[in-house]
């Protein structure tokens, strides 16, 4: 094959992979409704329930229900705006032993595959980062529509010693328990139709 022969075949090969990118479908992008959203996380202090929530973050959403797998989801959390809804401890939630937020403003969520398990019900894998360690995570996440919004709510545990929260003596978990439920409820705006 002569140099001409190679650039007629590598062009068509370039003309082919357009067409083959301009035929695609975009992935759809759906917008956070902030105001709507809420993330809460329960852990328990010395055996008793306690309730925190995250006041500010953003996700990026763009997958389509009915072909999941091409999609993707982004959520970044900003750890200096988790509560408790008690002073004394909302001002300890920010320092090293803790989420250390001067250092890891955020915590962050990649997915990685998105599987529909129907009934509007979806698996999704990714990393989960927090205070610069990160752990595979699979997020059950089930969603409804009404009104041209989508609602997704699930809930998972991790483990905050995985993460380093709860650093030197907090590592005692007869005080604050290893496990951490985390509960969410994002709303969407754009999201295909289920």
């Amino acid at each position: 094959m002569n140099f001409h022969s190679l650039g007629r075949h590598l062009l068509c090969a370039a003309m082919l992979l357009a067409a083959g990118a301009a035929g695609a479908e975009p992935v759809p992008a759906a917008k956070l409704l902030p105001a709507l959203c809420q993330i809460v996380f329960v852990t328990r202090q010395m055996g008793v329930p306690v309730e925190g929530s995250f006041k500010k973050f953003d996700a990026q959403v763009a997958f389509d229900p009915r072909k999941p797998e091409g999609g993707s989801v982004a959520l970044q959390i900003d750890v200096g705006s988790a509560s408790l809804g008690i002073p004394q401890s909302d001002a300890e939630l920010p320092k090293p032993a803790w989420f250390d937020s001067h250092r890891f403003p955020k915590a962050e969520f990649q997915s990685n595959a998105i599987k529909a398990l129907g009934g509007g019900r979806f698996e999704i894998a990714g990393r989960l980062t927090i205070k610069g360690s990160t752990t595979d995570l699979l997020v059950p996440v089930e969603i409804a529509q009404s009104n041209g919004q989508s609602t997704a709510t699930g809930s998972f545990t991790i483990q905050r010693l995985a993460y380093k929260i709860g650093d030197g003596e907090w590592t005692d978990t007869s005080m604050v328990a290893d496990d951490v439920q985390v509960r969410f409820k994002l709303v969407l705006a754009g999201l295909g139709p289920l």
